[in-house]
């Protein structure tokens, strides 16, 4: 298989200056050469997801389930609120798995990294994510575990990585996924 892998990446934080969408901006230029992300930005045009609404979502919905039926993977960059995921993470994922029976996740590998200006850095969150892919059918890559902490120290003021360290952790995760997603295409 010569094709690129195309990996779909979401942050799950909407403040532009971020720890993890920078990270997110990192993993673009981290990637194997035989893979792409393409990034995909949560904003204010999404609502609080209502099941009243599931069979007519609005356009940011329909456009972010077509671009995770399109990826070969998705690659997920959380920050850690109040021990879990936030909620505009938790939002999107809710409409795209939604109605029942169109769950655009269905099957998909996935890899998940995190940034926190705290020590154990998003540790919680990504097990709480872990714990949603069992009923959205999604199959993680296990290890390596990437979990930035103390984020403050290993990005420059303009929102680059400069920790060698996390940008191997960083290109062994991306590395994993990509031999992952062509196993399970395979």
């Amino acid at each position: 298989m010569n094709e690129k892998i195309r990996i779909l990446g979401i942050a799950g934080s909407l403040r532009q200056e971020s720890f993890n969408r920078a990270t997110l901006r990192e993993a673009t230029k981290l990637v194997p050469e035989n893979a792409e992300i393409e990034i995909f930005e949560l904003d204010g045009d999404i609502p609080g997801f209502n099941q009243d609404d599931e069979k007519n979502p609005p356009q940011k919905i329909v456009e972010l389930k077509q671009k995770i039926r399109e990826a070969d993977a998705i690659l997920f960059v959380t920050p850690e609120y109040n021990y879990s995921v936030p909620g505009v993470l938790k939002n999107a994922i809710d409409w795209a798995s939604r109605p029942h029976g169109d769950n655009a996740f269905n099957g998909k590998p996935a890899a998940i990294m995190g940034a926190s200006i705290g020590n154990i850095a998003t540790a919680r969150a990504q097990y709480h994510l872990r714990q949603m892919f069992v009923f959205l059918n999604i199959f993680p890559v296990n290890q390596p575990e990437v979990m930035i902490g103390n984020a403050a120290e290993k990005f420059d003021e303009q929102g680059n990585l400069k920790d060698e360290t996390t940008k191997k952790f960083i290109r062994d995760l991306l590395a994993e996924l990509v031999s992952y997603t062509k196993k399970m295409k395979a």
